[in-house]
């Protein structure tokens, strides 16, 4: 098998499954684990913070200039760094997750997040879940997936991790938020949600999280075998 390491893409919208399965997948392979969303999460925390509107273009772009968003793994979990502050429980907030859409569709915000994810990958051994890996980050990414699942499915997942951090959840109410939360990502000018034309297309709406992973895990590993034998 070849020593070189690749960079895996995985998109989807909300709930889809990303985010465990990139975090699992690249601990067996022994790759980072980037969670490009958790970054965009930061930057819509501190713009709520300052009480800027997610809709003021300028006035984010400003703030986003001026803001290092850092991931961190330490105790066998990711920490979110906001400049230099510890956020990963705030920025999982139904404030964050109502503003997140707007406030990452704004292209200095893109700009900048973009050029960190990329300088953060640029020698594989990296498995990076968002909307727009495959087709932004990076097009030429080794391995892409692209999750989807039925929005019952995704509130339920959505539910079950809220409750899980002890917060309050109404499905009929998540669902609707996913909904809007996918016409928003979907029609957005900057970096719009959508699959890449090479990227493989996993409805996890049945699947088992150690299944959703043995497929990723799978062709990984194939793409490797490959280029052994190249």
């Amino acid at each position: 098998m070849s020593t070189r390491k690749l960079v895996i893409a995985i998109d989807g919208p909300a709930a889809s499954g990303k985010s465990t399965t990139a975090k699992l997948v690249a601990e067996r392979l022994g790759y980072i684990h980037l969670d490009t969303g958790a970054m965009y999460r930061a930057i819509t925390l501190k713009v709520l913070r300052a009480g800027i509107s997610p809709g003021d273009a300028d006035a984010i772009g400003r703030l986003a200039r001026s803001t290092h968003v850092e991931l961190r793994r330490t105790g066998g979990a990711t920490h979110v760094l906001l400049d230099g502050e510890d956020v990963s429980a705030e920025i999982r907030t139904p404030e964050v997750t109502r503003a997140v859409s707007a406030v990452s569709s704004q292209r200095a915000v893109r700009s900048v997040m973009v050029r960190e994810q990329r300088q953060m990958g640029e020698h594989g051994g990296i498995v990076l879940e968002g909307r727009d890996i495959g087709t932004v980050v990076f097009p030429d990414a080794d391995v892409k997936f692209f999750l989807i699942a039925g929005i019952e499915s995704r509130a339920r997942r959505r539910a079950r991790e809220l409750r899980e951090s002890g917060r309050e959840a109404d499905v009929a109410l998540l669902k609707q938020e996913i909904r809007e939360r996918d016409a928003q990502d979907s029609t957005r000018e900057e970096s719009p949600l959508k699959r890449a034309a090479d990227a493989i297309e996993l409805d996890t709406s049945e699947l088992t999280i150690e299944e959703q992973v043995r497929i990723v895990l799978d062709t990984a590993r194939r793409k490797l075998e490959e280029a052994g034998k190249g």
